[in-house]
């Protein structure tokens, strides 16, 4: 099994103020489907690990729903440090964890990519994503992330906010199972 990348000690940018820990990632560093949301939030932080508050408990419920085995992807976040307040992160600390996320990317080798959110699926495909329109497709992502191609969503944490997200949300988990099914 191949070794996920070290961030220790990450100065790069003002996030380093704020921050208990750097958040990497989780998951099978083997695997064909990379998931990406936005930012560590507080239990993120605390645990050093995406995923593992109330978004976290809301995806792995679609996951299940969905009949995604979360034990085959890899999951990590566009910035690897928590912005105070849980706000977005800015475009200068996007641009200062880049060279860490394509390292990720480049090491995991996913054949999918799920961006979660707007913060991320713009990020990936570079150029401003409206969600609300693109989500359940597939977009291909930047050249900068490896041409990969890009399935879009809604980040669970908006489910939290908006329940009527959450059928969305696991609706557009069956069309990537499907899609995954389709390319095997």
């Amino acid at each position: 099994m191949k070794e996920v990348i070290g961030i220790n000690g990450c100065s790069l940018c003002a996030l380093k103020n704020e921050r208990k820990n750097i958040v990497v990632g989780k998951g099978d560093i083997d695997a064909d489907v990379m998931v990406i949301g936005e930012a560590p939030g507080r239990e993120e932080d605390l645990q050093e690990k995406p995923f593992v508050g109330k978004a976290g408990k809301l995806l792995d419920k679609i996951l299940d729903e969905a009949d995604i085995d979360k034990n085959r992807l890899y999951i990590t976040n566009i910035v690897k440090c928590r912005p105070p307040s849980n706000r977005n992160p800015r475009k200068k600390e996007k641009d200062k964890c880049e060279s860490y996320l394509i390292k990720q990317i480049k090491q995991v080798g996913p054949k999918v990519i799920v961006a979660l959110g707007k913060v991320s699926s713009s990020r990936l495909v570079g150029e401003d994503i409206k969600v609300s329109k693109l989500h359940g497709s597939i977009k291909t992502s930047a050249e900068r992330f490896g041409d990969i191609d890009v399935f879009i969503s809604y980040h669970p944490a908006a489910a939290l906010y908006n329940p009527n997200l959450e059928k969305i949300l696991i609706d557009d988990f069956k069309k990537l199972r499907f899609f995954l099914d389709f390319r095997e």
